[in-house]
Formats: C-alpha cells, sequence, structure tokens
C-alpha cells in the first residue's frame, strides 16, 4: 500500500487532499477518507495538502497510527455497502460519497474540531 489517511482524519475531513489527487484515489467515507491502495500512483501529491497531518507513506505511518494501514486497506475489501466490498471502482468521483467507515472509524468517539 503506497499512502494511507490515518484515524487523524476521522471527523476532520478537510477533502483538500481530495482535490490535488491526480488519479481520484481517495475515497469518501461516512467519518473519514480513504486511498484506495490498488489506484493510488504513490505520487504523494496529497501529503502536503492535508492540513490535520493525516497521511502518511506506508512505511513511515508512525506507531501510534499503524492501525490505519491495515484499516485503510479494509475500506475496500470489506461489505460495507449493499453487502459487498466497494473493491477498485477506478475513481472516487464515479462513486461519490460512500455512507460507510471501516469497524475501526465507526467505533472511534467523535473528534475534537469535528466538522459539524
Amino acid at each position: 500500500m503506497p499512502y494511507v489517511i490515518t484515524t487523524k482524519c476521522v471527523d476532520l475531513k478537510d477533502r483538500a487532499c481530495v482535490r490535488e489527487c491526480p488519479v481520484d484515489c481517495i475515497y469518501e467515507g461516512d467519518r473519514a477518507l480513504y486511498v484506495n491502495p490498488e489506484e493510488c500512483i504513490d505520487c504523494g501529491a496529497c501529503v502536503p495538502v492535508c492540513p490535520n497531518d493525516a497521511i502518511y507513506f506506508d512505511q513511515e505511518v508512525p506507531e501510534a497510527l499503524q492501525a490505519s494501514i491495515a484499516d485503510n486497506a479494509a475500506f475496500f475489501t470489506l461489505p460495507l455497502v449493499n453487502g459487498a466490498p466497494l473493491g477498485n471502482p477506478g475513481g472516487a468521483r464515479s462513486v461519490g460519497p460512500v455512507g460507510a467507515d471501516t469497524p475501526l472509524v465507526a467505533a472511534l468517539p467523535p473528534q475534537v474540531g469535528a466538522e459539524a
């Protein structure tokens, strides 16, 4: 997996990374954003625009956020929507916001400073 959006993004979805991504591989869950590991081209354009410091190269994710690596990938492999995995649809714009999150994100309490 190239880049990972960590749990630092939960309830703080700024979306600057979505606008910057040249391949449209950042998908919107209910409370967080997720990078599709199969669609990401490893360019890193999303990292400097993230005001939450939530995006890391997978091998550089801080120890305290390591669970985000598997969680980010799980968004695309778990049956979160209509009993089927999202998979690799080829672009977030065509999918739109997904009204679900991974179990890890869904179980987190609301984050301080969350958007309304």
